[in-house]
């Protein structure tokens, strides 16, 4: 699983952050990519990477503020212009569908593929037999949601020196065996009990939409692998963060410290602050949660072993 951020930025794009969008790479796992929220020129920055648009088989979208949205038109016509033929499911919240059809009736642009629309409500929005999504409102000026990502168990691992030992040749009764069913070897039934271990845990991460300090986020990151939360604000700016329903830095780490999450990723920074700042920013969130990091356009944040690995 890797995270791949293509816009960092709060309210428009400056000449460091673009506005907010957010890849889930999900390529070793189903051979999908999900893209969170979806800012004015998101196809601009896919350019700069090796993402491929017709990989993107859902989207999700955290509120209806153009910062989040503005690129979403754009990179659905390139998508069909790149010979994207598989649909795509849009998740969001109200208004959206009617926004995106609206758009592409009124400039008369025609999609190669479908697009089939989910209107977001609190609880389960997506169920498969590798992951569950869920959604709950946040504390924004409009309804914004987060996303709570978790992937069910993964098989656990085949010992192949035991099979081995056990009279399992190489070829398809591994697999077999690997997947959870017996097999027979002359005559002798070897269980998949005996030659695999437990289940090991997927993983959990949570992708918030803009919001102030509330309860809601806290359960969507109870005991995530990654939490990636807006900070918009410093501390010196508690009161313009509650007026305009967004966090400060130390709001984002207080989530994920009462969560008791593994790692934090802040972004949706504001343009007021400059490289300059970014340290002191790290800083008053790592005084509160210390596995904290900042997100910077085109950063790769990977979760292997638990352990989050930055590209």
């Amino acid at each position: 699983m890797e995270l791949q951020f293509l816009g960092t930025g709060a309210g428009m794009p400056s000449k460091e952050r673009n506005t907010t969008a957010i890849m889930l790479k999900l390529l070793e796992e189903t051979g999908e990519m999900w893209l969170f929220d979806c800012g004015e020129a998101t196809q601009h920055q896919i350019l700069q990477t090796p993402l491929k648009p017709r990989r993107v088989t859902k989207i999700f979208i955290t509120h209806l503020h153009g910062d989040h949205i503005f690129g979403l038109p754009g990179f659905l016509s390139s998508r069909s212009f790149q010979g994207g033929e598989e649909g795509v499911t849009l998740y969001g919240p109200k208004g959206l569908q009617a926004w995106i059809e609206l758009t592409l009736a009124t400039t008369g642009t025609h999609l190669t593929y479908p697009i089939h629309y989910v209107e977001v409500s609190p609880g389960v929005i997506f169920e498969d037999e590798h992951f569950i999504v869920e959604a709950d409102l946040l504390a924004h000026v409009i309804d914004s949601y987060g996303y709570r990502i978790t992937q069910k168990d993964l098989p656990g691992e085949l010992d192949v020196v035991k099979a081995h030992a056990l009279g399992v040749p190489n070829g398809p009764l591994l697999g077999q065996l690997k997947r959870g069913e017996d097999v027979c070897v002359e005559g002798v039934v070897i269980t998949s009990a005996q030659v695999v271990g437990a289940p090991r845990k997927g993983f959990v991460v949570t992708l918030l939409g803009d919001t102030s300090f509330t309860e809601a986020a806290i359960r969507l990151s109870k005991h995530a692998d990654i939490v990636v939360h807006e900070a918009t604000f410093d501390h010196t700016m508690q009161d313009l963060a509650k007026r305009f329903g967004h966090a400060t830095v130390a709001d984002a780490a207080r989530v994920a410290e009462q969560a008791q999450a593994r790692h934090l990723i802040l972004t949706h920074i504001s343009g007021r602050f400059l490289a300059q700042d970014y340290p002191r920013l790290l800083e008053e969130a790592q005084a509160i949660f210390p596995q904290t990091v900042m997100a910077h356009d085109f950063c790769q944040f990977s979760l292997y072993n638990n352990e989050l690995n930055c590209v």
